[in-house]
């Protein structure tokens, strides 16, 4: 199956008071297209750089990273800005919704930025799959926080993107609700044949994962196949 990500001899480096700091040394790796990664580690571990670098939201000190055929190692914000709205989804743990849209119009937004046709129609598609077609005209404030990670999820799959990025996406809610949030996540991956990489300290999340990568002290420990 082809790559849809690969990444080789990243390194990323920052300037600190101390001298200069190593947050990513030497990290290679690739992904298949449908595939589903977990990426675990540590706080400080460097995951959450690597799923940026990954995404095209920063760049490398060193190697090469290439997107869905696009060498972001190439490109200037713009051009990696161009990359992501074509290909890319993302779930944070902290929502990112904007408080004053509703449910519906958070979801709407990024689809009349690309001018896409049926905006509204495709929102409430989505919102009615993570079940909130109730809430549609409701603020985030408004929503708990389970609901408020709906809108976020129902926001990255409209864009039908071909990679989704989660980082944390269960982070700020309690068990119960997580595993909602989990199931939702899986079944539309698997509806839709996106390829999600996935950030978690969950490990039990991450075994709903194809295949599973370590880090610690900004590189790789290893990689394992998981069951599904």
């Amino acid at each position: 199956m082809q790559n849809i990500i690969s990444a080789q001899g990243l390194v990323k480096t920052v300037t600190t008071a101390a001298g200069e700091l190593t947050i990513l040394n030497d990290i290679s790796l690739a992904v298949a297209a449908g595939e589903s990664l977990a990426i675990t580690g540590a706080s400080g571990s460097g995951k959450s750089t690597l799923l940026g670098l990954l995404a095209g939201l920063d760049v490398p000190s060193a190697g090469v990273i290439s997107l869905a055929g696009n060498d972001l190692t190439k490109l200037d914000e713009e051009g990696r800005a161009a990359v992501r709205a074509r290909h890319v989804g993302f779930v944070f743990q902290s929502f990112q919704l904007l408080p004053g849209l509703t449910a519906l119009e958070n979801v709407m937004l990024p689809l009349e930025l690309r001018g896409q046709k049926g905006a509204e129609a495709s929102a409430k598609t989505y919102l009615d799959k993570v079940g909130l077609a109730q809430r549609l005209g409701h603020y985030p404030p408004q929503l708990s926080g389970g609901e408020q990670q709906r809108v976020a999820i129902a926001r990255a799959f409209a864009c039908e993107p071909e990679i989704l990025f989660a980082d944390e996406p269960t982070g700020n809610l309690d068990s119960a609700t997580g595993q909602t949030i989990n199931d939702l996540l899986f079944g539309l991956n698997a509806d839709a044949g996106t390829t999600l990489v996935l950030i978690t300290h969950e490990q039990r999340l991450a075994a709903r994962c194809q295949r599973h990568i370590q880090m610690a002290a900004g590189e790789l420990l290893g990689s394992a196949a998981v069951e599904v």
